[in-house]
């Protein structure tokens, strides 16, 4: 079966920038016909149980999450679920909670199995792998929920710009809830801003290849102080696990 169309495109954009911005009209028809998402309501649904995110430290009770470790092969476009296992960064790339095992409860199995998860994750495998055609990939998702309330903004990094310490990352916006701002900026490793983007609309979309520029997103405040409010992604790195010569 061939590429879709769109992907050599895009794969140029990342290769020449080092990151791209993807709005949903774009976005969308890369990951398929509407019939290739059919459970998307009850993935988007789930991110409505996510457990609260108590590594951060004390002031950052705003995050919420869900953490799955997958693996894929050189050149595969299917993954394999790994047994649970923390989530780790070291303090070059973290230094709020980098240097420490930290362990999320796990994405539902039932997100997990479902067709939209399943052609994210392809999507990433079928975008990136061709820029590291010998690598075999350690994949990390996350969901995310940023809530913003009256007393204090949500941060969707308070560890600031940065780097995450992959290969490559898709930020993937799948409900924005009563907030404003919370915009996406790449910089240059001297933290030169090179581009920003505010995810609004489902499927819009952050590409970033992570060895090369750093991101980082602006806090979110509520518009009416009276409702709930907050941001959802799903953030899924690739970290190459095997590697070309030329690499």
């Amino acid at each position: 079966m061939g590429e879709e169309p769109g992907y050599a495109s895009l794969r140029d954009r990342i290769a020449r920038d080092g990151f791209a911005l993807v709005a949903t009209e774009d976005m969308r028809p890369l990951l398929g016909p509407a019939e290739a998402l059919p459970d998307w309501e009850r993935f988007a649904a789930s991110w409505g149980d996510l457990p609260l995110d108590t590594h951060l430290p004390q002031g950052h009770r705003y995050r919420r999450r869900r953490h799955a470790t997958l693996s894929a092969r050189a050149g595969e476009r299917e993954f394999r679920l790994e047994r649970r296992r923390p989530h780790y960064q070291g303090l070059e790339y973290n230094r709020l909670v980098g240097g420490i095992e930290r362990w999320f409860e796990p994405i539902r199995p039932e997100i997990l199995a479902g067709p939209t998860f399943h052609r994210i994750v392809r999507f990433c495998l079928e975008l990136f792998g061709p820029l590291r055609p010998a690598a075999g990939w350690h994949v990390e998702c996350h969901q995310f929920r940023i809530e913003a309330k009256p007393e204090a903004a949500g941060q969707p990094t308070p560890e600031g710009v940065h780097r995450d310490g992959v290969d490559y990352v898709l930020v993937l916006l799948v409900n924005r809830v009563n907030i404003e701002s919370g915009t996406t900026t790449v910089h240059e490793p001297d933290g030169k801003v090179i581009g920003s983007f505010t995810l609004t609309d489902p499927f819009d979309a952050a590409l970033v290849d992570d060895a090369r520029v750093m991101h980082g997103v602006t806090p979110v405040r509520p518009v009416d102080a009276r409702h709930a409010a907050y941001r959802d992604v799903l953030v899924v790195t690739l970290r190459a696990t095997r590697r070309s010569a030329a690499s």
